[in-house]
């Protein structure tokens, strides 16, 4: 039958039924629907793939036979060109969200990573996407682009280092990548960006020399006393700068930092020798204030301008005899990180006879010899062993320090 005003007319809805469609002959997919209550609408039928649409166009009242074979013939034609006029159709109704900017993205990460990240970690983090690409906050997410991303990396680089470029590069493709778990982006704009210098694990010990002469120039105050705890201890630069008063067990002379501060999560007890226990009696303890070197609410800062004057003053440490050499041939301080302080304390108690496993129980490392299936059954803490090695550790130490 075609669908034509008379035969409109003429359809009455089937008893019991609720509704009932009546298909043209001359143009497959269009229709008529009888719902009770007497409201007829014109539908379009069609096929995507494996899936059947079926599209509302309008009421007899509103169109006429003809009117609506017309429209029909319209979503027929979308369809055969690929399109799928009803999800063309919802989306129009939705409501639109307002695009996000890379600015309110980050507002909406951070919590997140936050709950997941240690500290440090998640400060780094936060420097990362609230400094360094700062110049795209305002950027919708729609319009970012490879090209910007690549763009601010070079500007980075020259500002704030090659590494400090990787960094903010990992910070934030991780950023993007959990967008795209959020259903917030389709891409990641980092992907396929260079990075801006390729990098390898870094082997750097300081020589006997020149750890002596970072100790005897690490000044007074807060700097000078975490520098010397670095040599001492053998621990890392955060879990220093960021200790607690509370932590510390002087009678016991042990210092326990909690699993929440440590990096693999595992809380780590690390001896206080002598010289250890002298360097934590000079700082004074604020009143109220648990954190033990740094002002105000947090931990300590300033970490690179310090560390530029600790390079000076090492530098202007050379003797007479070398400063009356001509500035090419004078011994330099080659180029290095407070990590490396790290490095020079296990490589020089291996030399001094500890253990392997003693000096990563030293460490809090999981590898190696804890590594594993090592690992899960070996719980020893190792602690009369921990405390023997750093002691002998500070008195290689004080000893270096005397003869120079």
């Amino acid at each position: 039958m075609k669908l034509t005003k008379a035969t409109v007319a003429s359809l009455k809805l089937p008893t019991n039924k609720s509704e009932s469609i009546w298909f043209d002959d001359g143009l497959p997919g269009f229709g008529l629907r009888l719902r009770a209550g007497g409201k007829r609408t014109w539908i379009a039928q069609y096929r995507i793939g494996s899936k059947q649409r079926r599209m509302t166009i309008g009421t007899v009242e509103t169109l006429d036979a003809d009117e609506a074979r017309k429209l029909a013939k319209g979503v027929f034609g979308k369809v055969h060109n690929g399109a799928d006029p009803q999800l063309e159709k919802v989306e129009a109704r939705a409501p639109k969200a307002p695009e996000l900017t890379l600015a309110a993205l980050i507002d909406r990460y951070l919590p997140v990573a936050e709950r997941k990240l240690k500290p440090g970690t998640y400060s780094g983090v936060v420097l990362h996407l609230r400094k360094h690409w700062r110049l795209l906050h305002s950027v919708e997410l729609k319009d970012l682009t490879r090209r910007h991303v690549a763009a601010e990396l070079a500007r980075i680089a020259d500002g704030s280092g090659l590494y400090g470029a990787n960094r903010s590069r990992a910070a934030l493709s991780a950023l993007f990548a959990w967008a795209i778990g959020e259903g917030l982006v389709e891409t990641n704009p980092v992907v396929g960006t260079n990075k801006a210098t390729e990098e390898v694990p870094r082997d750097r010990v300081l020589t006997p020399r020149e750890l002596n002469a970072v100790w005897k120039e690490a000044g007074e105050g807060d700097y000078a006393a975490i520098v010397r705890l670095l040599i001492l201890t053998g621990q890392r630069r955060e879990e220093v700068g960021g200790m607690l008063w509370s932590e510390i067990d002087a009678k016991a002379a042990v210092w326990t930092i909690g699993a929440a501060r440590t990096k693999n999560g595992l809380a780590h007890d690390v001896p206080l020798s002598v010289p250890a226990l002298a360097v934590l009696s000079r700082p004074e303890r604020g009143a109220g204030r648990d954190l033990v070197f740094g002002a105000g609410d947090g931990a300590f800062q300033g970490w690179s301008n310090a560390k530029a004057a600790l390079d000076k003053r090492v530098a202007a440490s050379l003797t007479k005899d070398e400063r009356s050499l001509p500035k090419a041939d004078r011994p330099q301080l080659k180029p290095w990180r407070l990590h490396d302080i790290r490095r020079t304390v296990a490589t020089g108690m291996a030399d001094l006879g500890v253990q392997p496993h003693v000096i990563e129980a030293v460490l809090n490392h999981i590898s190696g010899y804890k590594a594993g299936v090592a690992g899960i059954y070996n719980r020893a803490s190792y602690s009369a062993e921990k405390r023997a090695a750093l002691d002998i550790w500070a008195s290689h130490v004080a000893a270096l320090i005397q003869a120079e």
